[in-house]
């Protein structure tokens, strides 16, 4: 899924203006950090990240900022608000669905999903699709994309299922050091208990599918699927029947791959094949 959306105006930093937002709401209060998570019944650490701008706030923190507040739906529509500010409106259908998914699968078989992309990854790849922006619109692009991640920090995230086509880790995307940092990052990914990554190797021949596609669940059930074209952009397609057929697909990748312990196996061997 490459997510080459053109970003639309408003705040450059969502997470940055919500952070000053939360700031200056508990100042209003009188409240230190430590007694403003407290009342929202999150740590301190949480909050100071949030008013640090370095993660945009999830749904369930700006509900309990209104529950606070006494002020219902005021911050929780901001925050989503900032969550889609910068995506054009063909993927603002799909960044709705990441944000509630009870899951994520994903078959890579020319980058990396989103949610698994470093900031040097992604900047390589979006360089490779808008060869005439300058640094600060790459970074921007980037900026956008990392804030995405937000969803995998949250208290119960997404169980994310991704197979990736081995093509896709032996390509140098960036050059060498930023593929050894990019599969060093995929290693400690594939030990989390909410990620699941699986390779299917050159050896496996003939993939099930031969176009990236993502299956996001709602409720534990499959619910919709997003996919892209060079063109036209991407859409999700919540039709039973293509929902079912992604399904089977997916299933079909996962029986085809290598298990989860090979898999980190060949991808510590391929760093090391980055770092010669």
């Amino acid at each position: 899924m490459s997510e080459e959306a053109d970003q639309e105006r408003g705040p450059k930093n969502g997470a940055a203006y919500f952070g000053d937002e939360t700031k200056a709401l508990r100042e209003a209060l009188g409240l230190s950090q430590d007694e403003f998570a407290d009342k929202l019944h999150y740590n301190q650490g949480q909050v100071s990240k949030v008013e640090n701008g370095t993660v945009l706030a999830s749904e369930p923190f700006a509900i309990a900022m209104d529950r606070v507040a006494g002020t219902p739906g005021v911050y929780k529509r901001l925050r989503n608000k900032l969550s889609k500010q910068g995506h054009p409106e063909w993927f603002v259908p799909y960044i709705t669905l990441e944000e509630s998914a009870s899951g994520v699968t994903d078959y890579s078989c020319t980058f990396l999903m989103g949610l698994l992309q470093t900031p040097e990854y992604a900047a390589a790849v979006f360089r490779a699709h808008h060869p005439r922006e300058n640094d600060d619109q790459i970074k921007e692009r980037v900026e956008l994309r990392m804030r995405r991640q937000s969803v995998m920090d949250r208290g119960l995230p997404p169980l994310l299922w991704v197979v990736v086509h081995e093509a896709v880790l032996r390509t140098r995307v960036g050059g060498s050091s930023a593929m050894v940092g990019q599969l060093e990052h995929l290693t400690v990914l594939g030990q989390s208990p909410h990620v699941t990554l699986q390779v299917l190797p050159y050896k496996a021949g003939a993939a099930p599918s031969h176009l990236p596609f993502t299956l996001l669940l709602l409720g534990g059930k499959p619910h919709a699927v997003y996919t892209e074209t060079p063109t036209h952009g991407g859409q999700v397609d919540e039709t039973p029947s293509v929902v079912a057929s992604a399904v089977s697909m997916f299933d079909r990748l996962r029986m085809a791959a290598l298990c989860e312990e090979e898999s980190l196996d060949l991808i510590r061997k391929i760093t090391e094949d980055h770092a010669k």
